[in-house]
């Protein structure tokens, strides 16, 4: 064990792996990345379970997943005016994923991975680089560039400044508020932890449950689809900007 991770012991070290020594920007949480590892069992579990449940047209699996799906595909069809799979199938795993991220901490012991900058900033990243990606596919490497020297040469920065501020922003946003309701929620329990007669009037009182309603389902429910929707705008204009212009 190397000395960083052995004085974090909440902390791996990728250093020794990638450049063969410590260092202190190689670091990862581990919680986040176990967590993060569980989540994608549950998603593969559940994708596997679906596929399972919709061979039988009666059951009700088979109704939520054709509403599920065709919820999505009506937000593809108004925001992008087309459809095109590929783009349906981003939105819904970028949504299902952020959506479980959010709201794994109902499950004991269970932390979200989304209170990790570095989950929300590759995240962030990922919707970046699908936007740019379909945008030089749609309309070509050297319209895709043009657009950073419209109207003027000397607005290049600003253009890269932009396309950076997207990212800080979807990543920033995700992050400040699934973090700030992580820490109300830690803050109440360990305030009521203890004492007998406070939890008791918390439980009785629905208290308890609110706190977890609203911070664990209804805020990550709320944050996942804000950043699905604002990388689908993002996708939209990168796909109609040149058609508009």
């Amino acid at each position: 064990m190397n000395s960083l991770s052995s004085s974090h012991p909440h902390l791996w070290s990728l250093g020794p792996l990638l450049i063969g020594h410590d260092s202190p920007l190689l670091m990862v949480k581990k919680d986040t990345i176990i967590h993060t590892w569980i989540i994608l069992g549950l998603l593969l579990g559940l994708i596997v379970l679906v596929r399972v449940m919709l061979t039988r047209k009666e059951s009700i699996i088979y109704f939520l997943t054709l509403s599920y799906v065709q919820f999505f595909k009506n937000l593809c069809d108004q925001s992008i005016g087309s459809f095109f799979f590929g783009h349906l199938s981003f939105i819904i795993s970028l949504f299902t994923f952020i959506l479980l991220c959010n709201t794994i901490a109902v499950i004991p012991s269970m932390e979200e991975p989304t209170t990790d900058i570095n989950t929300t900033l590759a995240l962030g990243l990922i919707a970046f680089i699908y936007t740019q990606i379909t945008a030089i596919y749609r309309h070509g490497f050297i319209a895709y560039l043009k657009e950073y020297f419209t109207p003027f040469f000397i607005m290049f920065p600003l253009h890269i400044i932009g396309k950076i501020a997207s990212i800080i922003s979807l990543s920033f946003r995700l992050f400040g508020n699934i973090l700030g309701g992580a820490l109300i929620s830690t803050i109440y329990l360990n305030a009521i932890k203890g004492s007998l007669v406070l939890e008791c009037v918390g439980l009785i009182s629905g208290f308890n449950l609110a706190i977890l309603v609203f911070f664990g389902l209804f805020e990550g429910c709320l944050q996942a689809f804000v950043f699905t929707m604002l990388s689908l705008t993002y996708l939209s204009i990168a796909i109609r900007g040149q058609e508009s212009a």
